[in-house]
């Protein structure tokens, strides 16, 4: 059994700024999902162990996918390339979180990194209350969530995601998480 990995401390109880709690969460779970992926071999990474196939590393790009699509296709309203690239597209559409062939888990975590600053940039000046633009993900302006909104959805799917972890972590080597 591999030792516990380093988990991330939880922000302050001392943070009362609903703004401020909401993003350092949001970068407490970025870590914690990080965290759980220290100690694991290349091939655990890269394996499943659960019915629906997905493996740590295809969450991990799903995650960086993620960001990109609710903060910069999403809010920004940009056009982007492929902003489902994490999926694989079976005949009947999206089927299961994929790596595309060829990309190494150090590129992952580039992406991710990569991602989540774009993300943390996007999001540093801006109010909770800003409606992300028209167009990109969201349609027209008037249907767009504001900022609040898609970071706490951002915080509960990594919030989930990070619980996903914890069970894969568990049946790979015994860790359990905090």
């Amino acid at each position: 059994m591999s030792e516990n990995p380093t988990v991330p401390s939880e922000p302050g109880k001392h943070i009362a700024d609903p703004r401020q709690l909401l993003l350092d969460y949001l970068d407490y779970y970025r870590e914690v999902v990080l965290s759980k992926l220290a100690g694991l071999s290349e091939e655990e990474l890269r394996s499943s162990r659960l019915p629906s196939g997905w493996t740590p590393v295809e969450l991990i790009w799903h995650l960086a996918h993620v960001e990109r699509r609710w903060l910069r296709w999403g809010f920004l309203g940009e056009e982007v390339d492929e902003p489902w690239a994490d999926w694989f597209h079976g005949p009947s559409g999206p089927e299961r979180w994929a790596v595309p062939d060829g990309v190494s888990t150090a590129e992952v975590l580039e992406t991710f990194h990569r991602y989540v600053a774009d993300s943390r940039a996007i999001t540093a000046d801006v109010a909770l209350e800003a409606r992300a633009e028209g167009g990109g993900r969201f349609g027209p302006a008037e249907q767009a969530p504001a900022l609040s909104w898609i970071l706490f959805h951002l915080l509960q799917e990594y919030a989930r995601h990070a619980g996903h972890l914890d069970v894969v972590r568990e049946l790979a080597d015994g860790v359990t998480g905090e």
